[in-house]
């Protein structure tokens, strides 16, 4: 239990908060959020109340978990917004994680069973298709965001950085949502933005019928996306995007990846910059670096679904591995290692990967032997590696989606999945490692990239630093 000196957080002075709960102990605290235990006092359940101190990270979390009904998602029972105060969501509470669960194996010497490790993706997956299919991209996959019931139900959970692409019902038409004081989550009483422009309703129209061809190859539906999103983003996105800004980058850098960093011109932290780049009004700087796609790491703001592809990949071979595939220490350090495996990231692997805003500006020398994923997953079997290899690739077009994979011949051969009751569930959520970049706030724990002279050779260009991993 918290001393009871910490009763002076603002939660605990709310007054609908506490005729409603019982706020127990605090189980979580990040850069953006608090998370307490508590218990509702009409029916005794246990919840967990999160305290978003980030205005835009509360308002997307609301609103994704509004359109989200999967028993693979975090269930978002209602939420307290005061104009003046933080917003406090209340959420089915989950004891566990994915994190603990792969914590518990490595701590146990033994690994994952085959079988268990198919429930456990298969879970993750339908929560993942669930987003995708509602053109969610939730930014911050990783094993720690991925709650577990007692009973060994996962939820995909922490949508403070999700961005909606394609909204099913219309087109984010806001630039100030406005808070309510409460407000129970249920079909007659969604969280509605303030108002939906009138000229949405075309755009609204072509992405249903983008969604409901249905039978189109995965390229055709993502060329006629791309299509559809370049056609409207100038007439749309300046009146009708909450932007990427300062607190959604703060909430994923180190301070001393923005403050110290020498090469700050050629990333895109945007911690100055307010974020909004007119081509989407995205951020490159999301996620956890171990679980960050090769497109963000060199800047890119033209993203979508696929970076969550990717972070999955990394999530599938920790699983298999016990250890994460690329635990880099800083954002060089990070594409050095997917260098070293995937290879150097040219235009024959990924083309018009040059066009990425850091393409020219990082350069690396050539890896004449990349070891492959193979060497990575070890004691994996072949369709193991073929799994993962769908995923861990340059080209977000290559990367197969979520329900491919659920499709995939490696859940219907033998072993079967468990059932959820045969899991081993951790009877606790482990300690976060104090090497390890993964926590409750989702933001990017990490240590400064302030070390880069040791290992790397940089020279200031008229546009700002070239650098070169030895």
């Amino acid at each position: 239990m918290e001393p009871e000196a910490a009763k002076s957080w603002s939660i605990h002075s709310r007054g609908e908060i506490i005729a409603k709960y019982e706020i127990q102990e605090r189980v979580g605290s990040g850069a953006y959020s608090d998370v307490y235990k508590a218990r509702r006092l009409s029916d005794n359940a246990v919840v967990a109340l999160k305290e978003v101190h980030d205005y835009q990270s509360a308002f997307r979390e609301i609103e994704a978990l509004q359109i989200l009904n999967s028993p693979n998602v975090v269930v978002l029972h209602e939420f307290f917004w005061r104009e003046d105060e933080d917003a406090v969501l209340v959420l089915e509470y989950l004891r566990t994680d994915l994190a603990s669960v792969i914590n518990e194996a490595k701590k146990e010497g033994r690994s994952i069973g085959v079988a268990q490790l198919k429930r456990w993706m298969l879970q993750i997956l339908s929560g993942l298709d669930a987003c995708h299919r509602n053109m969610i991209v939730h930014r911050d996959l990783k094993p720690t965001n991925l709650l577990v019931s007692d009973n060994g139900l996962l939820k995909l959970a922490d949508f403070g950085q999700a961005r909606i692409l394609l909204e099913p019902g219309y087109v984010a038409a806001y630039n100030n949502p406005q808070p309510y004081e409460q407000n129970t989550v249920n079909q007659e009483n969604a969280f509605q933005p303030p108002e939906v422009l009138p000229e949405t309703d075309n755009l609204c129209q072509e992405a249903y019928e983008i969604q409901e061809q249905g039978t189109i190859s995965k390229e055709e539906y993502f060329r006629q996306l791309d299509e559809f999103k370049s056609k409207n983003v100038d007439e749309t996105d300046e009146e009708t995007n909450v932007h990427d800004g300062d607190t959604s980058c703060l909430a994923t850098c180190t301070t001393s990846d923005i403050e110290d960093d020498p090469f700050k011109n050629s990333y895109s932290y945007e911690a100055e910059g307010g974020g909004d780049d007119g081509q989407g009004c995205l951020t490159s700087c999301v996620g956890t670096r171990w679980f960050r796609a090769p497109e963000l790491l060199f800047g890119s703001t033209d993203y979508g679904l696929e970076i969550d592809l990717w972070s999955l990949g990394c999530i599938f071979a920790e699983l298999f591995t016990l250890e994460p595939i690329f635990p880099g220490t800083a954002d060089i350090d990070q594409l050095s290692r997917i260098f070293s495996v995937l290879g150097n990231l040219t235009e024959e692997v990924w083309p018009g990967c040059s066009k990425l805003p850091d393409y020219r500006t990082i350069s690396f020398n050539k890896v004449e032997n990349p070891i492959g994923l193979e060497a990575c997953l070890p004691n994996c079997s072949p369709d193991e590696i073929s799994l993962v290899k769908k995923l861990v690739c340059y080209d977000p077009a290559s990367r197969a989606t979520a329900m491919e994979l659920l499709h995939d011949k490696y859940f219907s051969e033998e072993p079967p999945p468990v059932p959820m009751s045969e899991l081993r569930v951790p009877l606790t959520r482990s300690g976060q490692d104090e090497n390890s970049p993964r926590g409750w706030s989702g933001h990017d724990g990490m240590g400064s990239d302030s070390d880069f002279e040791d290992f790397v050779n940089y020279t200031r260009t008229d546009t700002g630093f070239s650098i070169r991993f030895p």
